[in-house]
């Protein structure tokens, strides 16, 4: 079984972002992208899509020790095309069939057939509405900033 030529795999950064906004696009996105695929990729599940639970830890402060914040659902799927491309997801919740659509865009991404079509039509729209939805945040958030002063009275 001969490889595809996947030159993105050595690009531990983009591959994480490329992760990242997989694991936080919707189903609806993917669906939707997928539906418009020409030719649908042929894959067989390598794991899962299965859902379980994980341990989510934290931090007081920046530095201070660990401790078990509680527990979140993730779902997980694991694919392979025929040509050997392997595609993994992990994204919170129960939803089965968004990890795999998840998994078999990351495998499409590292192609260089699909890699530019995913960018596109996918990763960078998700990127943009994130990207307004933090903008929008930040703006709520900064209407309720309370400025305090001192002032100084008299000799005090």
């Amino acid at each position: 079984m001969e490889a595809a030529t996947t030159h993105h795999q050595a690009e531990p950064p983009a591959r994480k972002r490329v992760l990242d906004l997989l694991a936080r696009a919707t189903r609806t996105d993917m669906e939707t992208v997928f539906n418009a695929l020409v030719t649908k990729p042929n894959h067989e599940r390598l794991r899962g899509p299965e859902t379980g639970l994980v341990m989510v830890r934290g931090r007081m402060g920046g530095g201070g020790a660990a401790f078990n914040l509680g527990e979140a659902t993730v779902t997980r799927a694991t694919i392979r095309f025929t040509d050997g491309t392997v595609g993994h997801s992990y994204r919170l919740g129960t939803d089965k069939r968004a990890a795999e659509l998840a998994a078999i865009f990351d495998a499409l991404w590292q192609q260089d057939s699909t890699h530019q079509l995913v960018e596109d039509k996918l990763l960078k729209p998700v990127e943009e509405k994130l990207s307004a939805e933090q903008t929008k945040r930040a703006a709520q958030t900064a209407a309720t900033k309370v400025e305090f002063f001192t002032m100084v009275r008299g000799e005090d």
